[in-house]
């Protein structure tokens, strides 16, 4: 079993990345496989809305020039996922809500009943508001979400500082075992145990 981690942040090994170490380093030894990958500082699209990718069932975006498409191919051979962003305005970072929302629109059913959830780091305030932002596409996508003992959130301004919060720390730590927990109930038989979904019935409220 094996989960994928994104960091949001732009700073390769900032404190988003420490948060994110934390809970892998946690699900290794918990015997399940992690790789942490970075959104990085090249520009990220957002979504055109031009349905190419569904309309063409690529299963990727039809832009290639970002890491969108990159990641989504890890995405074959992730049991779960986890994404970190930084606090911007009381938001996630802008490129990892670019990423998210193409990568789910254009590759989501690579993710489809896979167990998710979000690490908020930030200096002060506007965690909460970020974090919930994050879990909305989860519950879109049958993602179970993966809870700890508190928010997943860490405290740290300067690079290194996250390491201080000795509570944050600890929230990661219970979110890895959680995620490692759920994940050893799912595929307890060897193949994973997801329930069966009804067919999509949309409608428009404008007729």
């Amino acid at each position: 079993m094996k989960v994928l981690l994104i960091n949001g942040s732009p700073r390769k090994k900032g404190n988003t990345f420490l948060a994110l170490s934390e809970v892998a380093k946690t699900l290794e030894a918990q015997g399940i496989e992690s790789e942490i990958v970075q959104v990085g500082t090249k520009a990220v699209r957002s979504c055109i809305a031009c349905g190419q990718c569904q309309m063409k069932q690529l299963n990727r975006c039809v832009f290639d020039d970002d890491v969108c498409n990159r990641i989504s191919e890890k995405l074959d051979t992730a049991d779960a996922l986890i994404v970190g962003s930084p606090v911007y305005y009381g938001q996630p970072n802008g490129a990892v809500l670019s990423l998210i929302q193409r990568m789910f629109f254009s590759a989501g059913a690579k993710v489809q009943n896979k167990p998710a959830a979000a690490v908020c780091v930030c200096r002060r305030g506007g965690a909460t508001a970020a974090f919930e932002t994050m879990n909305l596409p989860f519950q879109m996508m049958n993602m179970p979400i993966v809870t700890s003992q508190y928010w997943n959130i860490v405290y740290g301004r300067e690079e290194g500082q996250a390491a201080l919060d000795t509570e944050g720390m600890q929230t990661m730590r219970t979110l890895a075992n959680n995620m490692a927990w759920l994940l050893k109930k799912i595929h307890a038989d060897g193949q994973p145990d997801y329930p069966e979904r009804e067919p999509w019935a949309p409608m428009h409220f404008i007729r």
